[in-house]
């Protein structure tokens, strides 16, 4: 556990420009308090023990703003910068090295109990403040979703969307765009 504390603070210097010493890293960020008892809560999930698992992400949530759904499948080295208002659904899966900013939903538009109803969002992405990924989508490797944008559809491996509903920007067009 202290390994993977460590490791995560590693990566919110990396890719916080304010985060000034790994210790205010590790103490002070909601994102890596939200996944490490995201992380608790998972495990309890996946015993069967569901009362016991939302207990914790509750207590998450009244924590740090920041609603994780037990059964929320996440990678290594997610990072959350801000954090207030994200919420991420039962059956999202995320990737390794994704960053999301506050105000993010990873959400659901109805389906059935034991459908995939959440977005998968790949390994690399970013996803800009304020937007909202629904449905049973795909959010490609090293893609960015722009600040507000409604993503409804999946987006390809590499590309950027912006916009409500989101749509792909040309590639000759992305210098010009700053996702955050």
């Amino acid at each position: 556990m202290i390994k993977w504390i460590i490791e995560e603070g590693k990566n919110i210097m990396i890719k916080d420009p304010a985060a000034k010493s790994l210790l205010e890293s590790i103490l002070f960020t909601p994102g890596l308090k939200a996944i490490a008892y995201h992380r608790l809560a998972h495990k309890q999930h996946k015993a069967g023990r569901f009362l016991l698992a939302r207990f914790i992400s509750q207590r998450a949530r009244r924590i740090t703003g920041i609603e994780i759904h037990p059964g929320a499948t996440i990678g290594k080295r997610l990072f959350i910068d801000h954090g207030m208002g994200i919420v991420i659904g039962e059956t999202a899966e995320i990737g390794d090295d994704v960053t999301i900013y506050h105000g993010v939903t990873l959400g659901g538009i109805g389906g059935e109990k034991g459908e995939k109803r959440h977005p998968t969002v790949r390994s690399g992405a970013i996803i800009g403040a304020g937007a909202k990924l629904l449905g049973p989508i795909t959010i490609g490797i090293d893609s960015k979703i722009g600040a507000n944008s409604v993503v409804l559809k999946d987006v390809p491996d590499r590309n950027t969307a912006v916009g409500a509903p989101a749509r792909l920007i040309p590639e000759k067009k992305i210098n010009h765009i700053r996702i955050v």
